[in-house]
């Protein structure tokens, strides 16, 4: 066997034992619990619950299967193989939804297990259906399945001759399923977004415009302020720089704001600090210290792209390059 056909079965036996796990989570816990055989457990689950644990699992349950028929009809041919996943790239768009519900699923299943009748009822249930892995490991396959393929076709497309006919749509079915992992990807970071910016509108005090107008919110963290013992939370958004202190309650009161296109900022010659500004007026001059040298790189770096990006003028993409670059 070619390298090539060793990665066509691996896509083929992994696809099959993905759809038997799919299989098994649908009609052994899904279809029960919704049918109301597993009573212990549905009625502990209201429907809103059972929804977020699981998710749109049938739905992906349904497709896989009918990815993994059209897969086997393939006769272990690449080309073949690419084109399905051209074909049918549009419909793991399913998968946006439950890669980002999973986060909600996870938690909702952590409390399950520290109540003790749904922990013990979920670990019988395991043992009667012989499972060797719990009922979260299973939970966890379709994010990882969905950001595999274009990894296994890539080896394909780096291996397959390139004079090969339809070598074209193996290097489509690449993009299409890499295009589909970045999207996911990108879907999870809004959502996440999302929802710290919602409990960020909760935890912030005395600041009056609202968070949204902001833009994404690109990094957080928390410094001690120079020659004081004093700690200040930031928050780099888009087009704003919040400077906070966080109280011991978890909330944070607002101090200051500073629009990234008035902002300035020096790199100071100790260590771990930095400075930033008004460049309008330098009073106050916040000079703060990063924990670690990884920490302070990775916000010089977002403020100074974030300056460059809300410039009034338009940088050229090479000044912003060597001005990123720039220790």
């Amino acid at each position: 066997l070619s390298y090539v056909d060793r990665v066509v079965l691996e896509i083929l036996d992994t696809e099959r034992m993905y759809v038997r796990h799919l299989k098994s989570i649908v009609e052994s816990y899904v279809n029960l619990i919704e049918q109301d055989y597993l009573r212990a457990i549905s009625q502990r689950l209201p429907n809103d619950d059972v929804n977020t644990l699981f998710g749109n699992i049938k739905e992906i349950y349904k497709f896989n299967s009918e990815l993994l028929e059209e897969l086997e009809d393939c006769s272990n041919d690449p080309v073949a193989i690419a084109e399905c996943f051209v074909e049918k790239s549009g419909g793991f768009e399913i998968y946006t939804q439950y890669c980002t519900n999973f986060p909600s699923s996870m938690e909702l299943l952590t409390k399950c297990m520290r109540t003790k009748s749904t922990a013990k009822f979920f670990r019988d249930h395991q043992a009667a259906l012989k499972h060797n892995l719990p009922l979260g490991s299973f939970l966890l396959k379709p994010v990882q399945r969905i950001l595999k393929y274009h990894l296994l076709l890539q080896e394909i497309e780096k291996r397959l001759d390139k004079s090969t006919d339809g070598y074209e749509v193996v290097q489509d079915a690449l993009s299409a399923m890499h295009g589909v992992a970045w999207h996911i990807n990108e879907m999870k970071r809004k959502h996440e977004h999302a929802i710290r910016i919602q409990e960020l509108r909760g935890l912030l005090i005395n600041l009056k415009q609202d968070l949204s107008i902001l833009g994404d919110l690109a990094l957080e963290g928390s410094f001690r302020l120079h020659r004081t013992r004093k700690e200040r939370a930031l928050f780099l958004f888009d087009s704003s720089l919040l400077i906070t202190k966080k109280r011991d309650d978890g909330m944070f009161l607002f101090k200051n704001e500073i629009k990234c296109r008035n902002l300035m900022i020096l790199e100071q010659p100790r260590e771990l600090e930095f400075c930033v500004w008004h460049y309008k007026n330098e009073k106050p001059r916040y000079t703060f210290q990063a924990k670690t040298q990884e920490e302070k790189s990775q916000w010089i770096h977002h403020i100074k792209r974030l300056i460059l990006e809300n410039h009034p003028s338009t940088v050229p993409d090479k000044a912003k390059n060597i001005i990123l670059e720039m220790d």
